[in-house]
Parts: C-alpha cells; structure tokens; sequence
C-alpha cells in the first residue's frame, strides 16, 4: 500500500488528497474545469449587454428566447457557419495559430484554482481543485500572460496596418501591466509565507487580504483590467481609430476563439484576486471550522465574490472612456510600477519590524503614519518647478515613444497567398488582344 493509503483522509493535506484522487475523478475534475471558462462565457455575454443596456437607458437583447437569454446560443452557432476571410497578404500558419495561442492558456490556468474545501464526490474525499502545485501563482500569472501573444500574433500575421498596430500596442500592454501585476502579488507572498493558491486561501483565515493590504488590491485591480484588454483600456482592438485592432481581418470561428479567450480571462483574473485577496472560498467573519466553511457552500461564497469582480468589468465598460496612449503608459510606469515598489519596501520593513523589533501592529502603523504626514509636508513645501518655454506640446508627445507627424512608413512587402499568386500569374499571363470581339462589333454581352 501507498503511505497516502496508509493515512486517514481527515490527517492528508490538501496536495495529498489531490495525489490520491483515482483517474475518473481527475477526468470529471478536467472536463469540469475546461467547460467552467465557455459557459461563464454564453452567460457574461448576455449579462454585459444587458447590464450595459440597463446603465445606459436602453435595451439589451429582448428578442432570442425568454428575455433574450438565448442570444449568446445564436452568436455561438452562427459564428462556426460565418464566411472565413484570409487576407492575400496573411502570413498562415501564424495567423491560424494567433487565435488558438489566446484561448488554450485560458483554459488552462483555471486548473490551479481552489474552489472550495474538503468535499465527498460518489464517497471519494478530494478538494474543489484540479491540481496544487507550490508555485500555482506563478502557473496562473503564466497562463494569463501567454494569451496575451496570440494577440501580438494576430496582429503582425494579418499583413494589414490596422492590426499591426493593434499588436504593438498589445506589447506595450504586456511589459507595463504585468510588471505592475506580478509586483502586486509580492505583499500577497509575503503575507502568506506560500506561492501555493491553497496555502494563500487557508492563510486567510486570519484577516483576507483585501484590508490588510490594500494598496497591493488596488493596483491589482487596475492591472487586470490592463491583463484583459478591457475599456478603458481597451487599446489593442480600439474600434474608434483602429477599425477592430488585432482582430480586424479575422471572421468566422477565429474571432470566436479571440472572444473567448477576452471573457475567459476575465474569469481567470477574477478567480485569482479571489483567491489573493477576497478569503477564496471562505465566507467572512467566520473560522475554517465553522458550518458555512464545510462542504459544498462554500462554493456559492467563492461564486459571489467572482461575479462581484466580473460585474466590475462591465461597470468600468458602460462608465468609462478609452485611455489615450500617452495616459495608458504613464499610469502604468509612473504611477503603477512605482507605488509597487514602494509598497514592497513597507511591507518588508513591517515584516522585518515584527519579526525582530517586537512592536505591536498599533505602533507599527502610528509610525508608518507619521513618516507619511512627514513626507507630504515635505512634498508640499519644496517649490514647484518654474515652466521654461513658451508652453507649447511638442508635436511627438510628452516624452513618450510616439512616431513624429512627418514619418514615412515603408511599403509592406508581399508575403504569402498573395505574393504566390502573382509570381504564378506573372509567368501564365499573356499579352492583352486589342480587337473587335462579340462585345465591340454588336454591343451584346
């Protein structure tokens, strides 16, 4: 026999229970997992413009099924049926891999997930987890991350300027919010002393995190809007100036995939800052061992809280306008990136303060206090610096990598079909026949 044989099910950890769960339930526990993502995806779709709908006094879908429920049904059968269009100048293989790159890893990443505690499914005990690894945080930043260069693909493999652009603004996208994300996460480590998800979710049963570390919440919450490509900064696929952005030449089931790898990934941030900082499955103001933290409720806890979240994307949607360029990259470097950092020193010094110095919380925090009253004060008195000029924008931008008025982009050579039809098409034409055909003597076609 195994020693996780050997062990009573109550004594096992939570790893130990998911090692021991037989192959029928790994396969229910994928196939569960898999379907989560897509069906949240038909539901969201529904909800937002409804919801959207509602905010902005008018209405949403009324018309396919009882209250326009169906219609996200309609969307999925008529997408796969939709003409598919390859432009000449496509790049192939990247451009059919683009949208499979974005979608499979958001698949993935929900497997990492803890949804609620101990359970029985058909008498066999297990956790509401696909698998526990020891750095499951990094295997759900990973997989959230990897979508995000299918776009950054599809935009360059479309051979068309409006993609391209919305590629590029994808990677600059990528370098300033994850930076900002990653470096959110790093109180959350601190706190927990683990970067396994279900370590973090049990670590919580002491105060969540939401409140104990505020700073590092918020800034979450900004860079997963960022993550997702979500309004206001939506500026990979910003209808207004770049028609449709990465996905503009995509048709048929390829901007299905793009679709859902978007509503996907929402799912997946929200689960993940449930996890970091909303207690996981837990429900407030109660201990582990309580009646609402036990078995199968403390699955509705964890749904609450993620719908919470997801009803915050479509908030900021119907509310907010899209960022400008400018804006988008100096929240993230210069505000963003900085406060992180800044926020990581504190939490480091509290930690080594505690640990070391033996002060209270309540002093701790007073003196924290009084060095950011000092800071301000002097932040307020230092003079501010005198404009030089006469005040004129500078037509390239505020220091920012912004082309100049009076570039001149190349011409974009042919690749592909296109450049493979006419190579073929040079060497069959033959020289145009002037003469008085059907068309000229009689003027019939």
């Amino acid at each position: 026999m195994t020693p996780l044989l050997l062990q009573a099910p109550d004594q096992m950890t939570r790893a130990e229970l998911l090692a021991d769960d037989p192959w029928w339930l790994i396969l229910l526990k994928t196939v569960v997992v898999l379907l989560i993502g897509p069906l949240l995806t038909i539901f969201l779709i529904v909800w937002e413009r409804k919801a959207i709908g509602r905010m902005q006094n008018r209405p949403g879908p009324n018309r396919v099924g009882p209250g326009g429920y169906f219609q996200s049904l309609a969307d999925a059968i008529k997408l796969p049926f939709k003409e598919q269009i390859i432009p000449d100048g496509a790049d192939r293989k990247v451009y059919f891999l683009a949208p499979v790159l974005s979608a499979v890893p958001a698949l993935i990443a929900l497997a990492a997930i803890p949804f609620g505690p101990r359970v029985s499914i058909f008498g066999e005990q297990t956790v509401l987890q696909l698998v526990d690894l020891p750095v499951g945080v990094l295997l759900i930043l990973a997989c959230s991350s990897v979508g995000v260069y299918g776009i950054v693909l599809a935009g360059w493999s479309s051979g068309s300027p409006y993609p391209l652009l919305g590629g590029l603004r994808s990677a600059a996208q990528v370098i300033s919010y994850e930076i900002a994300m990653g470096l959110s996460i790093v109180g959350v480590v601190l706190y927990s002393q683990s970067m396994a998800t279900g370590a973090i979710v049990d670590a919580q049963a002491r105060g969540w995190y939401f409140y104990l570390l505020l700073p590092s919440f918020v800034i979450y919450l900004i860079s997963m809007v960022g993550e997702t490509n979500r309004a206001p900064f939506d500026l990979p696929e910003a209808e207004s100036e770049l028609v449709g952005g990465f996905h503009t030449e995509y048709s048929s089931m390829k901007f299905a995939m793009f679709f859902l790898a978007e509503y996907v990934n929402m799912v997946i941030v929200s689960a993940f800052a449930t996890t970091l900082f909303l207690g996981g499955w837990m429900f407030p103001f109660v201990g582990l061992d309580s009646p609402l933290n036990q078995g199968w409720l403390p699955l509705i806890w964890f749904t609450v809280k993620l719908f919470a979240l997801l009803f915050g994307f479509i908030w900021l949607r119907g509310t907010l306008p899209r960022f400008r360029y400018d804006q988008f990259m100096q929240l993230g470097w210069k505000v963003l990136v900085p406060a992180n950092l800044v926020w990581i020193v504190i939490i480091a010094s509290i930690r080594a303060i505690r640990n070391n110095g033996g002060l209270s919380t309540g002093q701790i925090l007073i003196g924290g206090a009084i060095v950011v009253v000092v800071a301000v004060a002097i932040a307020l008195l230092v003079p501010e610096k005198k404009q030089t000029g006469d005040g004129s924008v500078p037509v390239t931008g505020g220091g920012f990598p912004l082309p100049p008025l009076d570039l001149r982009v190349p011409e974009v050579p042919e690749r592909g079909a296109g450049k493979r039809r006419r190579r073929v098409a040079g060497r069959t034409s033959e020289p145009a026949q002037v003469g008085a055909g059907k068309e000229g003597s009689d003027g019939t076609v």
